[in-house]
This record gives structure tokens, sequence and C-alpha cells, in this order.
């Protein structure tokens, strides 16, 4: 069991969950319905991820140990060596690709190897390079989504993908602004340059303000580009980001003295959650 935990913590299961997650919905939204290619596809997403989690905390063992939230982790903490960390993530991403060529096809395959490249070979060195790192890294979050899409036979560049895409990009910004706002102090004493070296806590909230109700607006693209035809799934999808531009309110505030990031941070996710239920739902129940 600890050899389990201590693998679960170096593939980063529950990033590498949310990333399959949005590969089904992707995936469901394409096909109308599930199958084994379904559950054959998210496991090639589901490796590919966990491979370059592993392999992230393979180029940052250094780093991490500097950090408090991080020290504990399976390599600075000394439970792997990084020679056999690499050697998982190697052959989990390996995995991962072959199940999408093999069980998919050659695109899906593609857009995870390119997902693994642009996470571990861009954003990885933008981090230690500009605070502003989390926007082209999340183009990340824009790849499983399209990975499910094109593994259930659906066109890459259908409008209706690229709606979906557009709103895992957009929600990424402030998902991942939100957690590093929190642990700005942990970050700086590792050397990470971060937003809150530039910016004060209030500016931060009025920015992040910005991009949570750009999020609840890039939902409603969803049944405007025609991924979902269903009226009352367009209602949900607008009530639910009316929902996120109140929670997000509370950043800007004046009697707040600190924005409530961790709330905030919990919202977003709880978010993106229910714009994947709704899609899903959409496309596998006539409604």
């Amino acid at each position: 069991m600890k050899h389990l935990a201590m693998l679960s913590e170096l593939m980063k299961v529950r990033i590498s969950v949310v990333s399959t997650l949005s590969a089904v919905t992707g995936f469901a939204a394409a096909a109308h319905g599930f199958s084994v290619g379904t559950a054959l596809a998210c496991l090639g997403v589901f490796l590919l991820a966990a491979g370059a989690s592993a392999l992230n905390e393979v180029q940052e063992r250094h780093l991490d140990a500097r950090m408090e939230r991080t020290r504990h982790r399976p390599i600075p903490s000394g439970r792997i060596s990084a020679q056999a960390a690499l050697a998982v993530a190697i052959g989990t991403s390996a995995c991962g690709f072959a199940v999408l060529w093999g069980c998919a096809n050659l695109t899906s395959a593609l857009l995870g190897l390119a997902a693994l490249g642009w996470y571990n070979g861009v954003y990885t060195y933008l981090k230690r390079v500009t605070a502003f790192a989390v926007v082209p890294g999340s183009v990340i979050g824009a790849i499983p989504p399209a990975i499910g899409w094109t593994a259930a036979g659906g066109d890459l560049l259908d409008a209706r993908l690229l709606a979906l895409c557009f709103f895992f990009f957009v929600w990424q910004v402030p998902h991942f602004w939100l957690l590093l706002f929190r642990l700005g102090k942990d970050y700086e004493n590792a050397g990470f340059p971060t937003l809150t070296q530039l910016f004060s806590t209030a500016q931060l909230g009025r920015l992040t303000f910005v991009w949570m109700v750009a999020t609840g607006v890039s939902s409603l693209l969803i049944p405007l580009f025609g991924l979902s035809a269903s009226p009352w799934i367009a209602l949900a999808l607008a009530a639910s980001g009316a929902w996120l531009c109140v929670v997000a309110s509370r950043l800007v505030r004046a009697e707040e003295k600190q924005p409530k990031l961790r709330l905030a941070f919990r919202d977003i996710n709880i978010f993106a959650l229910l714009v994947m239920g709704l899609v899903t739902l959409d496309a596998v129940v006539p409604l």
C-alpha cells in the first residue's frame, strides 16, 4: 500500500483524473454516448497525464525540496530515486501513447504527446522565467477534451470542439492563479517568479475576478456553437456561470481585507465539474 500511495503522489492522480474527465466529456460529446472505446481512450489520457506529472516531479525535484507544500513529495523525501521516477514517467507515458494509438487513432495519440511536450518542455520551463507562465501553460487544459473528441471520430477543427477547448483554456488560468496566490510565498522561497511579487492582494483579486467572469461567460460558447442543443442545458450553463460571477465578486468586495482564495479555488473547480457534467449529460441523455 505504501508503494501505491507513493506512486499516486508521484503521478498526481487527482490532477490526472480531472484531465481524464475532460477527455470523457470530449468523447461523449462527439460520440453521443459511451463505449469500450471511451474507457480505452480515457485510460490512455490518464496514463499520459500521470507520466507527465511524474516527469514534472523529476524535473522540479530540487525546487520541490525548498517548498513546504512539496518537500514531502516522493523524490525530495527520498522514497524514490530520481532515476526510478524517470523510468516510471517514461514507461507510463509510453503506455499511454501506445493505448491511444492502438485503441483510438494516431491523431489522438499525437495530441497526447503534444500535451506532454507542452507541459514538460514549455510550461515547466516558463514557470522559472515568468509569473505569467500559466497563460500559455493553460493550453495543456484544452488538449484532453480534443483527445477524447478525436478518439470518438470527431473532426479536430469542428467549431463545437473549439468552443469546448476554449472553455477549458480560459478556466485553467484562474484555476492556476488561485492556487499560486495561496502559495505565493512558498513559490517565492523556491525561486519561482510569482504574481504576488508584481501585484498587491487587491490587484490580484481584481485580476482574478476578470478571469473568473470570463470563465463563466466562455461556458456559454458551448450552446452558442451548437455543442448543446437543449435549452435546459443552456439555461443550466447560464445559471452556473452567473453563480461563478457571484463567487468571483468576493474577490473585489471593498469590505474584504483578504480575498477568499481558498473558497474561490474550490468553487471554480466545482464549476468546471458542473460544465463537464452538463455537456456529458446533454450528449448521452435526450433532453
